[in-house]
């Protein structure tokens, strides 16, 4: 059954759940999700999903404004850049963890150098990769040393370095602290098992925060299979808020009474990534550049953004994401719908024929359903292998099983290719199939200066080489669609980072 049938047969089911149609009685935010979060320890897992839990319940250094992407204090009362390779910041007295210890320096010192090490085994090792290490100055005040200039280290201090309780977490272990993890943050965990995490407001929350005290009680995350659970879910009363559902299913969620759905685009950029060492019959086609070029060619990618993801997705030309700083698009090579052009390069590369392969995918069915069709038209015959997250995460990247797979990369809405084109570019085992050594030492060249020009030129070098390399097909920006309950005021933001401590029962 495809989802728009789906959502005609469960019609019914809504409008009878119209009474149970939100938890505001019980004050309890109902959240479903089918992108399950298998540790929310923030630093062990790479899903957004899991950033999104990580901002209800820990506080960073920094807190970035929503609406203007500004730095602003949280943590840290302020911070100063004292040369290219030092921060010193000065730390907020009185705030508490989740089970009552004070926050001090200890507890930036010892998160920031146990996450940025080398042995740290962090899922993605470039957000803290480029610390050196952190000094105590006194209780209250730190200086972190960073290994290379690094340019965005705010936006990072910001979006993926929350803070670890000391003493807790050296107390419970590693695996303990993910399943009874504790935060300084809006929200305090007080359930995780592997289909529901529930949070509570935090009523000692430190007061003049940035981010405000939640007005709603308690937030219940569950996890579900796929999209169409999900949308059942919405649509049964059974949760108040869903995001990223079909873009097919926008209109009739907004008909339904108790419903109201919205979209924005987001700093996702949907990828094609392409295996060009693999060994297997599958992926040896890949390693020939021109068979890459062929499949850029052969795939309508406008198409599949104006009429699949809609709401105003764009095709990137370049592999990031428009806004962020060094994503040149002037250098990136075009590659236009040109299905006889893919023909002509499958032929000249030794496959008239075309060839039998396989993508492995995590997005929407229906998505890859697409490049597989326009892959197939040119004699590219791919079996289509639909996977959970870390699934595809464990077979593609950890293993290198994939010759093709589809997904997506949020850059942990960092406004700066320095969240980008290390993670597919950088050499990274598990995300860089690419592993070209030119490229490599571009991208971090582009990371190791505070020069801005310098930067742009590295950035725009890498950029071009891998379009004309063909390495990584960047498809479609993401427009994020999001169904909720008409009695939850819930405002989202560019940065696909909803922000449920601001939400509040209208």
């Amino acid at each position: 059954m495809n989802l728009k049938s789906l959502l005609t047969l469960t019609l019914g089911m809504a409008v009878a759940a119209l009474p149970a149609a939100a938890q505001k009685s019980a004050d309890t935010l109902r959240i479903v999700e089918r992108n399950a979060v298998t540790n929310v320890d923030p630093y062990y897992n790479q899903l957004r999903s899991g950033l999104v839990l990580a901002h209800q319940a820990w506080d960073g250094l920094v807190y970035r404004d929503p609406d203007t992407f500004q730095p602003k204090p949280l943590l840290a009362t302020e911070w100063k850049i004292v040369d290219d390779l030092t921060i010193e910041f000065k730390l907020r007295q009185g705030v508490k963890f989740h089970n009552g210890d004070p926050f001090t320096a200890d507890d930036v010192v010892y998160t920031l150098n146990t996450v940025s090490a080398a042995d740290s085994k962090v899922s993605t090792p470039s957000n803290s990769n480029w610390i050196d290490k952190v000094e105590k100055i006194d209780d209250f005040a730190v200086r972190v040393k960073l290994k290379k200039p690094t340019p965005a280290a705010l936006e990072y201090f910001a979006m993926v370095l929350p803070i670890y309780p000391k003493a807790y977490r050296e107390k419970v272990g590693a695996e303990g602290y993910a399943k009874a993890p504790v935060g300084a943050g809006p929200y305090k965990i007080t359930k995780v098992d592997a289909g529901q995490v529930d949070f509570v407001r935090f009523d000692d929350y430190w007061a003049g925060s940035p981010r405000g005290k939640p007005a709603i009680g308690k937030l219940q995350v569950r996890f579900v299979p796929d999209a169409a659970t999900e949308m059942t879910e919405l649509l049964a009363g059974r949760a108040d808020f869903i995001w990223g559902f079909n873009p097919d299913q926008f209109d009739g969620v907004n008909r339904m009474p108790p419903l109201k759905a919205s979209r924005q685009e987001s700093m996702r950029v949907g990828f094609l990534r392409l295996e060009t060492g693999g060994t297997s019959d599958a992926a040896k086609p890949l390693a020939n550049v021109k068979v890459r070029q062929a499949i850029f060619h052969a795939i309508d990618r406008q198409q599949i953004a104006d009429l699949l993801v809609q709401g105003g997705s764009r095709v990137p030309a370049a592999p990031c994401f428009p806004s962020q700083f060094g994503c040149d698009a002037d250098a990136a090579v075009r590659y236009p719908y040109d299905p006889a052009k893919a023909k002509a390069l499958l032929a000249e590369a030794g496959y008239p024929n075309g060839f039998e392969t396989e993508i492995a995918s995590y997005v929407l069915p229906q998505w890859g359903a697409s490049v597989q069709a326009f892959l197939g038209a040119v004699g590219i015959k791919a079996k289509l292998t639909q996977l959970q997250v870390q699934a595809l995460i464990q077979r593609c990247g950890i293993k290198g099983e994939c010759p093709m797979d589809l997904g997506s990369w949020g850059s942990y809405s960092i406004n700066d290719v320095s969240a980008m084109l290390p993670v597919y570019f950088g050499g990274q085992p598990a995300t860089d199939h690419a592993r070209d050594p030119e490229i490599i030492k571009l991208v971090e060249a582009g990371g190791t200066t505070m020069d801005p020009e310098k930067r742009k030129v590295a950035y725009s070098t890498a950029i071009k080489l891998a379009m004309e390399r063909a390495y990584w097909v960047p498809l479609h920006t993401y427009v994020t669609t999001y169904g909720m309950s008409k009695t939850l005021d819930l405002k989202t933001q560019a940065d696909e980072l909803p922000r449920f401590w601001l939400a509040k029962w209208q």
